[in-house]
């Protein structure tokens, strides 16, 4: 990692962009070439075919390293033993020799968490050493009661109680009774009305994966595995080893009831308050303070989820001189509560925010700007995308048309899905190595355009975008209960009115209007003056024209008040689908909110817009301002692009990722004389463009599936 910043440090001091120096684009250095998973496939490793096959695909295949993956039943040697590290070793030398990298993958098989229990050769090695450190899960126990009548019950006894209350079906009134237990039972005699008892109970579930909520259980995950690598290999970290890669943990396990012992006396020390009269809100509507409830508990989870796992992990790698990256499970999920807590969240506590866009029924394409964003948010340079797992042997053209349309939406580091060591036994195909036919020819030439990618677009700067759209976790918190009918896998809950990805599509992909999701942690800290938002981060700082809402029913009192300040200042701002109706503390009443709102809706000067049913020309209507957009492209429906300002230098990249020539006019803000560089062929050249005070002028044709850079002089 000290390698690849000072060679972006020389360069950006250099050159005040990477652009400037033509040999290097040709010939991008290996710290930007592609680093692609390899897996140790189910089979014994033997150390000179290991070293020859990674000096193999890193030099024919044009690989700047590689992240080992140890798979399968019959992997061997013995998972962490001297062997397995010895071998590793070998890798470690090679890669030290020839300039490469690795990238610690942290687990045996995946999901991180469990040391080859899942999809390793089954051994719960982190359960067998900590079984007290694995995954909780919340139970509800339900008894009815008859008014007027005492009721006696006793508890169940296995785990821990994290709420006793009585809740009336009728009013939802609720009344916390953990303070009448006495000797395991409960005696209580309920008054008038349709009353029941609830019991939550924290108890064990069985998942031999670290309890991801609880940073103590995930430290000894560390300790048994990233750790143990330091341990051996210390010399290497920072200089071969750069980064650590996690790979799908995720909240739906426990059956989307994770859950954590210290769930209580964590939350009371945040808030201030006991948790203990909110549990109903888990599963029942509780009246008009459950958006309120559920928000509290399970963004709680979500941020004991993300600060107890990714955050553990960062700690670790920073204080070993490394990054921390990886990606969630089920990342494409509209309503992320029951998988993902937070997506944006998750990204917080990692240097590399990350993806995985791989085969079957998941369009990841449609969640890459949030995951981007994230990164944004919290001013993080670089955005992964683990791709092409389990889309079969896929044509070359595909795969420069997904590698395209990701980078046109932030992400700037892909790591290829991947390399086999046992060729003969490829469970996700495709196999990108020269041993593939298919893709024998090919690789050289598409990862030295990944890497030229990479070499302008991973340099410290900024993405420009004039509109932010609010990522409305409140309001999916708002509406999402446990032991949904979708099921925990995909979401639990469908929320009617959950329009933030559609929106996001038509402005992206037919209006040709880049945006940027902020986070409601974000949004309740951007200042607003004179029709601008601002995203005040030390490099990547953004400046709004439009806030878009996207079917936004539950906001926060604070993100309320930055959206009302930011229309007073004259920005522009635009409800979709549904408009704020609760709130997200109970202090502030529904009535407030929607009176808020339509006094932004009503007000004279510069009122706010909702579209209730919002489709391409309504959106496009509600956009038309005052202002020249940062870019406008007509006539190329499969043209992508992002703008981006490296060391004073704009940076425009350009993509069809339609089969059909591009042939598109294009008006730049910036007045700017531009060159090309094209990542394809490495050529670079003066571009031909109109320039006065308007802005730039040019008029670009581009073949399917191919792609351009206009930068500043």
């Amino acid at each position: 990692m000290r390698k690849e910043l000072m060679t972006l440090a020389c360069v950006l001091a250099a050159a005040g962009s990477a652009a400037q120096n033509a040999d290097e684009f040709r010939n991008p250095p290996a710290a930007y070439r592609p680093v692609p998973l390899w897996f140790w496939n189910n089979t014994p490793i033997e150390r000179t075919e290991a070293a020859e096959q990674f000096r193999t695909f890193t030099q024919r295949d044009g690989y700047g390293g590689c992240a080992i993956l140890p798979f399968g039943g019959h992997f061997a040697p013995e998972y962490l033993s001297d062997e397995y590290f010895a071998l590793y070793g070998e890798i470690v030398r090679e890669a030290r020799e020839a300039g490469l990298v690795l990238s610690l993958y942290d687990e045996y098989g995946f999901p991180s968490g469990s040391m080859g229990a899942i999809n390793g050769d089954g051994t719960p090695r982190f359960m067998q050493r900590h079984p007290e450190a694995t995954i909780k899960r919340l139970d509800k126990f339900e008894y009815p009661l008859a008014a007027g009548t005492e009721c006696d019950i006793e508890l169940p006894r296995d785990g821990r109680l994290m709420a006793l209350v009585a809740m009336d079906s009728l009013t939802r009134e609720v009344r916390p009774l953990s303070g009448r237990i006495s000797g395991g039972r409960i005696r209580w005699t309920p008054p008038q009305g349709a009353w029941k008892l609830l019991c939550f109970m924290c108890v064990k579930d069985g998942d031999p994966n670290v309890d991801y909520l609880d940073p103590d259980a995930v430290q000894l995950f560390v300790e048994d595995t990233h750790q143990r690598y330091y341990d051996r290999f210390p010399e290497a970290f920072g200089e071969v080893i750069t980064e650590t890669f996690c790979d799908e943990p995720t909240l739906y396990r426990a059956q989307g009831r994770i859950w954590t012992e210290r769930f209580n006396e964590r939350f009371e020390a945040a808030h201030g308050f006991s948790p203990e009269a909110l549990y109903p809100a888990l599963w029942y509507d509780t009246g008009p303070g459950t958006a309120a409830a559920r928000n509290y508990l399970f963004g709680f989870r979500a941020r004991l989820y993300a600060e107890g796992f990714m955050k553990t992990i960062h700690d670790w790698a920073a204080a070993h001189g490394i990054r921390s990256t990886g990606h969630q499970d089920q990342e494409e999920v509209l309503n992320p509560v029951s998988v993902a807590g937070d997506l944006m969240l998750c990204g917080k506590y990692m240097d590399v925010p990350g993806i995985d866009k791989i085969g079957g029924d998941r369009p990841a394409e449609l969640f890459y700007k949030v995951v981007s964003s994230s990164a944004a948010n919290w001013d993080k340079r670089l955005v992964m995308s683990e791709t092409f797992g389990a889309m079969g042997n896929i044509p070359v053209r595909e795969l420069y048309t997904i590698a395209m349309e990701q980078y046109t939406k932030g992400i700037n580091q892909l790591i290829p899905h991947a390399v086999w060591y046992n060729d003969a036994d490829v469970t996700f195909l495709p196999e990108l190595s020269y041993r593939n036919p298919l893709y024998n020819e090919a690789l050289p030439a598409f990862n030295r355009f990944l890497a030229r990618l990479n070499y302008l677009l991973q340099p410290e700067g900024r993405t420009v975008a004039d509109i932010a759209m609010l990522y409305p976790i409140e309001t999916l918190q708002a509406g999402h209960y446990l032991d949904g009918p979708e099921g925990y896998y995909a979401g639990g809950v469908k929320l009617p009115g959950t329009d933030y990805i559609r929106v996001a599509a038509m402005l992206s992909d037919t209006l040709a209007r880049d945006f940027t999701y902020l986070h409601p942690e974000v949004l309740a800290r951007c200042p607003a003056g004179r029709g601008m938002l601002h995203l005040d981060n030390k490099v990547n700082h953004q400046h709004y024209r439009v806030l878009i809402l996207p079917g936004v029913k539950c906001i926060s009192p604070e993100c309320l008040r930055t959206v009302e300040r930011f229309r007073r200042a004259g920005g522009r701002v635009i409800f979709t689908t549904a408009l704020p109706e609760t709130s997200t503390r109970f202090e502030v009443p529904a009535t407030q909110v929607a009176a808020r709102v339509q006094e932004m809706l009503t007000a004279r000067k510069t009122p706010a817009l909702f579209l209730p049913e919002p489709d391409t020309e309504s959106l496009r209507k509600a956009l038309e301002a005052d202002f020249i957009p940062d870019v406008s492209v007509s006539g190329a429906p499969g043209l992508r692009y992002i703008h981006r300002i490296c060391g004073g230098r704009h940076i425009y990249y350009f993509a069809n990722i339609d089969t059909e020539t591009a042939e598109a006019g294009i008006l730049l803000r910036d007045a700017v004389k531009l060159r090309s560089f094209d990542p394809h062929t490495g050529d670079n050249a003066p571009f031909a463009a109109e320039v006065s005070a308007q802005g730039t002028r040019l008029q670009l044709t581009l073949p399917g599936a191919r792609s351009l850079f206009l930068v500043s002089e």
